[in-house]
């Protein structure tokens, strides 16, 4: 256990239990006498905790006095977490391992869960006891190859330029673009990369998973604030709102059968809706390119209808009728 390790430790203890004696830090922490004295006076001295001596319960504990921090919560320069904290976080980990088949990302952040582990004293047989408390089901997940993942997110942090190989699928294309990466986005389980493209001089989307060459430039991307990200990208439905597409807004309505699920579910992020009298929902959501609006309330048959946008109405109806035909007896 290295010295960092060994701060959080202390830090954790005295918080848990409140007070803890000299010889209780010394088998937790599994140090000399010497070692701990030179930790406990580092974080009085150097990092400003309040770590006092009681000698009326023989221990060492955070200070209560006035100014002091009491049963307030104790932070240190850098990451600081408590007990629950670390465990919220290996179960993160779980979680993105189970976003990266490649072991990109665990990969990248296993150095900071050996250093968790370490700060709750897990031995490795727990750490994997607890990884298994969580399982993540991932259906029609499109894998990234990890060699553009990294690459793309290190171009992101630079602040660089990409040279990209692409797969349109629309029409079945190849096209070659020079992108600035500005955002990268996952989206039901699958990786987007939001980029200004010099090609088309506008913002654009691109699937990692559709990326079949990228290679990094030394030009300095273009800058594109967040908010603008956001405003032309995200005020849409969907993946495929598109920069610079005119906002439409659907009015779905679904039957009080399928109204108890979908009126706890998040649609966009804008939404609007209503409970109807005869327990029917109401669901308005913006979108400036149907594709994505329509699987989805294709995906709830005939518990839904679509209000208004003629349009969005006659789309719906047309990929119904197509599907009862190929059903047909």
């Amino acid at each position: 256990m290295d010295r960092t390790e060994r701060f959080y430790k202390i830090e954790l203890l005295l918080r848990s239990r409140g007070c803890v004696s000299f010889e209780a830090l010394l088998v937790e922490l599994d140090v000399s006498p010497a070692t701990l004295k030179r930790d406990l006076q580092y974080l009085r001295d150097r990092l400003a905790a309040p770590i006092v001596y009681d000698r009326f319960d023989n221990g060492y504990r955070f200070d209560a006095a006035p100014g002091g921090a009491g049963s307030a919560r104790q932070e240190l320069p850098g990451l600081w977490f408590s007990e629950k904290e670390i465990h919220a976080l290996l179960t993160m980990h779980q979680l993105l391992a189970g976003l990266d088949d490649d072991g990109v990302l665990s990969r990248h952040l296993q150095p900071m869960m050996d250093k968790l582990q370490g700060m709750l004293g897990a031995d490795e047989s727990e750490a994997r006891e607890l990884m298994r408390r969580v399982k993540l089901i991932s259906t029609a997940r499109r894998r990234v190859p990890s060699r553009h993942f990294e690459l793309l997110g290190s171009a992101l942090v630079q602040r660089k330029r990409v040279w990209l190989r692409y797969f349109k699928r629309s029409d079945r294309s190849v096209s070659e673009r020079e992108v600035s990466p500005q955002r990268l986005v996952n989206y039901r389980n699958t990786w987007y990369l939001d980029a200004w493209c010099h090609a088309s001089d506008g913002l654009r989307r691109f699937a990692l998973d559709a990326v079949q060459e990228a290679r990094p430039l030394e030009q300095k991307a273009r800058h594109v604030a967040v908010k603008d990200l956001e405003s032309q990208l995200d005020a849409g439905y969907g993946i495929y709102g598109g920069a610079g597409s005119k906002l439409k807004w659907a009015t779905l309505r679904f039957s009080p059968e399928a109204a108890q699920w979908v009126a706890n579910e998040e649609w966009h992020a804008q939404q609007k809706s209503r409970w109807l009298e005869d327990g029917r929902y109401e669901l308005q959501v913006p979108y400036s390119d149907p594709t994505e609006l329509t699987m989805d309330v294709l995906r709830h048959g005939d518990s839904v209808q679509v209000l208004g946008d003629k349009a969005l109405v006659a789309a719906i109806a047309a990929r119904l009728k197509s599907a009862a035909r190929m059903y047909a007896c």
